[in-house]
């Protein structure tokens, strides 16, 4: 993998500043410098590493892939270095060790609010919110809102987490934080949570999602390409971000999808985890430069 930029010196000053000097985090966050939320073309592209807090640890065949933390830090040192990253998605153990690394200047911070229905639980549903709340991410001087809606129809579980949606959407929008909503529709199968990726289904969670909260001033989407995208981003008028959904499918019909996808009016860009910092060739640096040239067409990528 290129691209490798943290030494054992730098996770030995990050074990000492949680142990010893944890304000250095907090003031390190809060003080970094910050940039506009678009740059000079309109467009996104974050690097998601919020998978771990809701115990999704595995990445294709592997799974403990991001069981270890300074190798999951390690990869997205190597991604926030490269031309065209504007940013990274991550739950607050994820965003303070980055911030304590240093590595947070000039980028937008996405804090996930994280669901707290755990893959495979028996209280799966039950999806309130148990990371970064809305005053926190704006006391802290983070950008950007990220929450996960599961909507269950035959569960009454998802009328919670409706409710407690709809009260991050209205307390980001008096804050002026853009806040983005990642709907599903989802069924149980098999004891387990399934999400439906026919288009229809993305279109319906699309339309309930964006009627929670106040106001949907602040509010973007977060969405699975999936088939007839056109159709899906005729649904709304909110700033989309393309979600890069699981690792371990064709590369090239992967990216090519993206390609295809980021043509449609509203659609901003891409947040994309595990396929870019797991990619199948260990290649973290090469996987991040061709997302991030297909999100900034005219950005020239050094080696």
């Amino acid at each position: 993998m290129n691209g490798i930029t943290l030494t054992a010196d730098d996770f030995e000053r990050l074990r000492d500043i949680r142990a010893s000097r944890p304000a250095l985090i907090t003031q390190s966050l809060a003080g970094r410098a910050h940039r506009d939320l678009l740059g000079v073309d309109g467009r996104l592209f974050i690097v998601a590493a919020d998978h771990p807090a809701r115990g999704a640890l595995g990445v294709g065949s592997d799974s403990t892939a991001m069981a270890d933390r300074y190798l999951l830090l390690d990869r997205l040192a190597t991604a926030l270095a490269r031309p065209g990253v504007d940013g990274v998605l991550g739950t607050p153990d994820i965003i303070d060790d980055l911030a304590a690394l240093g590595l947070l200047e000039g980028k937008i911070v996405v804090g996930s609010m994280n669901r707290g229905g755990l893959r495979g639980a028996s209280f799966e549903m039950d999806d309130r919110y148990g990371a970064y709340t809305v005053d926190a991410m704006v006391g802290a001087g983070i950008d950007f809102a990220k929450t996960l809606v599961r909507i269950n129809l035959s569960d009454a579980g998802t009328a919670a987490t409706l409710q407690a949606t709809a009260d991050a959407v209205t307390r980001a929008s008096a804050s002026q934080l853009p806040i983005m909503l990642e709907p599903f529709m989802s069924t149980w199968s098999d004891g387990r949570i399934v999400n439906d990726l026919s288009t229809d289904a993305v279109i319906l969670s699309v339309a309930i999602a964006a009627g929670l909260g106040a106001s949907s001033a602040y509010t973007w989407m977060k969405l699975p390409v999936v088939d007839d995208m056109e159709r899906v981003m005729a649904s709304t008028t909110l700033p989309t971000l393309l979600l890069g959904g699981d690792a371990g499918v064709d590369p090239d019909e992967t990216f090519a999808s993206w390609e295809d996808a980021l043509t449609l009016p509203g659609v901003r860009g891409l947040t994309v985890g595990r396929t870019l910092l797991y990619p199948p060739d260990g290649d973290v640096a090469r996987a991040v430069d061709a997302a991030a040239a297909l999100v900034h067409p005219t950005l020239t990528v050094s080696a």
